[in-house]
Order: C-alpha cells, then structure tokens, then sequence
C-alpha cells in the first residue's frame, strides 16, 4: 500500500477506497516489496490470510537475504543446557504506558519464577511513568539496547543465553525485526504486539488460540501454531475502572443510545460505517462515540451527511489515561466492531468496563480476536455470522431494552468468572507451551502446533497432540 493510501485510511477519505483491494492484489502480483508494508495489508478488505503471508515474506525478502552474511558470521550456536530455570526474552519497546503492556503487565508478573526467568529487552523510549516502573520491576533482568545496533543486540541476547525469544512487535510501528532475524535464540516466538504470521523463517511458533487461526489455516503462517486454551490476548483482573462521568461531561447527550467504536481511524470502512448509520437512523435520539483524530472528524461528519445523518450525532473521544479512559467506556452502550482488522485491546477494554461488543469473524486473524475475547467471557452470541446479521444484531440490542440490559447482566457475572480475565489460569496455560516449546528444542524435534489445554478449575495442561482441535 503506497504512502498515499495509507494517509486516506488514517483520514478517512474513501473516494477510491473501492479500488484498494484489487491496488493491493496488483502490487503483490508484482511482488514490489517496499510498497507493501504488512500491517497496511490487515486492514484491505477482501485480502486473505495466505495473502497476508505473501506480503510479509515479500517485505523481508531482501532484508532476510542481506542478513545471511550477518548471520553466518556471527555464527551463533546453542549448548541447550538443562537447568531449573527456562529463560524468556520479551522483545519490544512498548515497556511503557502503551496497549502490550496494559495487557501484559499482570501476565507477567504472575509467571513462576521458581520456573522462569524474564528478560526484557527494551529498545523504546524511557517515559518515565508509573507502567514503565511497573514493568521494570516485573523483570529479572531488563536490558536497554536502544542504542545497540542489531548485531549489537543480537549478541547481548545470545551472551544472556535466552533460550526463547518472545517478539512482541511483529510489523507494527517502530519494529526492530532485523533482530529476530539474526536467530540470536534458539525459539523465537511471535506473541501478541502483531495479528498476523511474520513470514518466513523469522519465528517458530505464533501464540494464537483455535478461534483466532483454526487448525485449517495452518498454512498461511509460517510459524506453527501454539494454542491457548481460550483467547490468546491477555487481560488481568485488576485493571483500574475510574469514575464513571456523566454523559454531558463527555459531549454526550444525556438520553439516547450510546454506539460506541474506539478503533483507529484507519479501520473504519465505508461498508461498516454504512451498517452504523442505518443503526443511527433506525435508532432516533442514538450516537455514535468515536475516538478522536482530526485528520479524520471532518470526512466522517461529510461521510455521515452523505447518509442522511446529521453531523452532530458523532461525538469524538478524546485521549485520557487508561483508568478514566475505562471509567468513560461505562457511559457506552454497545461496542461496534469494524472489520476486517477488528478490535482488539479497545475490545477487551469493553468488555472490562462492562460494555457488550458486537463484531463480524472473517476468515484472518485481525478479524477474529474480537470473536475470540467474546467466546472467552463467556458471549459468543454476540458474533455476527455476516454483515446483515451484524446489523440486526445490534438493532435487536438498540431497540429492545430488555436484551440489551440481560447481556449486561451476563457480561457482569461472566467478568469475575469466565476465562478471559483469568490471569493466573492464562499465565500457567501460557507457561506449558514455553515449557513444551523447550522441551522438544532440547529433544532435537522439530517445531509443531502445541496445545495447552482446559482443566475443569480454568486452569492448563499440557495436550502435545492438537488432533482434538
């Protein structure tokens, strides 16, 4: 995808948007890797999972063959030796107040340390703030090599002797995958910054659960496949909820029904923002919360006229902290997801915060987390089979009060008690598939899909097979 379109996604300007999908066909048709950055790719409508793999293996392609010399020099080698503790490497440079680490956080401070021992190698930005402290102190060990070149930081992880390397950025903003690319570890996983396959030989395994990538789509990744038992995307239980303000505060109206979609900009489609306002229409009094860019309020206020909506039924969300950010989400009534590249952290927020989420499942794995997180707590009714079912979904829910205060209701029992917000449970599942992954490393076995799976109290065992899947 060119400069230019990706501009117009995040700017909502959609007069050529019906072309994109064929655009992007065409440039992987030519196999022009600099046009084609990856994490664009999720959002095109149409494009399929083993697309998505043909476009990140075209990104690295020549990146990955300008590396070999790199890598042969360098020569790494493994001893593979037995001890009490499996070393973990957590890659990224979002160790700071950013999505990854608000669901991460608990995760890791709930790991066993009489089993593991963490390692975070941060190559972001010290801000400073209370997350980044609380991280820092999660870690044994937490290495600095911002300013380490890749090689530089290919050696510091190999002289640490990290036996699984977990890299939690995959092909989004500020990446450093000429690192992973390296091999400085002999597992390398990819885990939860990106929702897609980093192609090629870049990792072994990609964390994911058997909703977001069944077993059928195996061959679309190049990694194989390690399966949570529930959703693969992690969320504690003592996430702070601020006040919850009154409505007028917030730009809101103080009676109607509150739609509500916080995604980024650039995955709002026309054919979704179709569906919302005909919901708008079809739901006098009702209005749509987006989150706040002004690159993009003014084409979705023209894009709402051009509908038939008023302008003034969308309000915009803006930035706040995550704690009253989740104190606000309460004034919401019902989340709509976008598609193809749905919602993921601003999906499991809602839920937190106690607001049902609607979404479509397509076929790839940016389009299914959010159907994941509902299976997880609890709500897979709440999973469109297709576009008109979405619609009338979230219309039965507008419109009839009774339902949409039952699954209220249900979400609130199910918070404290169903899987999703289970840390302790997801930390031990999260750890037998470390455990399983060093374990066939150290046997000489070659990578395969692994499964942890549910015992009756939520927590995990391991299952080598996943035939049962």
């Amino acid at each position: 995808m060119s400069r230019s379109m990706s501009r117009s996604r995040d700017m909502c300007e959609w007069d050529e948007f019906s072309v994109s999908t064929s655009r992007m066909r065409g440039l992987l048709a030519e196999g022009e890797p600099d046009s084609l950055p990856p994490f664009r790719c999720l959002s095109i409508p149409g494009i399929t999972a083993h697309e998505h793999r043909l476009c990140s293996e075209l990104w690295v392609r020549d990146r990955i063959a300008a590396s070999l010399p790199q890598r042969r020099e360098l020569a790494f080698r493994f001893s593979l030796p037995e001890r009490a503790k499996i070393r973990i490497g957590y890659l990224s440079n979002d160790f700071h107040d950013h999505a990854t680490s608000h669901l991460l956080i608990e995760t890791l401070e709930a790991h066993d340390r009489s089993r593991f021992e963490l390692h975070a190698f941060s190559f972001g930005e010290d801000s400073g703030g209370g997350m980044r402290q609380r991280v820092c102190k999660t870690f044994d060990a937490f290495h600095d090599i911002t300013e380490h070149t890749d090689i530089e930081a290919a050696r510091a992880i190999h002289r640490t002797g990290i036996d699984i390397l977990v890299d939690l950025k995959g092909y989004t903003r500020g990446c450093r995958t000429g690192i992973m690319m390296l091999h400085p570890a002999p597992v390398q996983v990819n885990y939860l910054g990106y929702p897609g396959t980093m192609g090629a030989d870049i990792c072994d395994y990609i964390i994911t659960d058997p909703f977001t990538t069944p077993l059928a789509s195996a061959s679309a990744y190049s990694e194989s496949f390690a399966y949570m038992p529930h959703s693969y995307q992690p969320h504690g239980r003592n996430s702070a909820i601020g006040r919850r303000p009154p409505r007028a505060e917030l730009g809101l109206p103080d009676t109607g029904l509150v739609f509500c979609c916080f995604n980024q900009t650039f995955k709002l489609t026309p054919a979704h923002f179709d569906v919302w306002c005909r919901l708008l229409e079809a739901t006098p009094g009702s209005v749509l919360w987006l989150r706040a860019d002004e690159r993009a309020e003014g084409n979705l206020r023209g894009e709402a006229l051009r509908r038939g909506i008023l302008p003034d039924r969308l309000v915009f969300a803006p930035y706040m902290p995550q704690a009253e950010h989740l104190g606000r989400l309460q004034n919401a009534d019902i989340v709509l997801d976008t598609a193809p590249y749905g919602a993921h952290t601003t999906a499991s927020d809602a839920l937190w915060a106690g607001v049902p989420v609607i979404t479509h499942a397509g076929s790839t794995f940016p389009s299914r987390v959010a159907g994941s997180l509902l299976h997880a707590v609890g709500l897979p009714e709440l999973i469109a089979r297709d576009e008109q079912d979405y619609f009338s979904l979230a219309l039965t829910l507008a419109t009839q009060p009774g339902r949409l205060a039952a699954c209220k209701a249900k979400l609130s029992r199910n918070r404290m008690a169903a899987p999703l917000f289970d840390v302790t449970s997801y930390a031990a599942a999260l750890e037998y598939l470390y455990h399983t992954m060093w374990a066939r490393c150290r046997a000489g076995q070659p990578r395969a899909a692994i499964a942890a799976c549910e015992t009756s109290d939520h927590g995990a065992k391991f299952d080598p097979g996943v035939d049962r899947l």
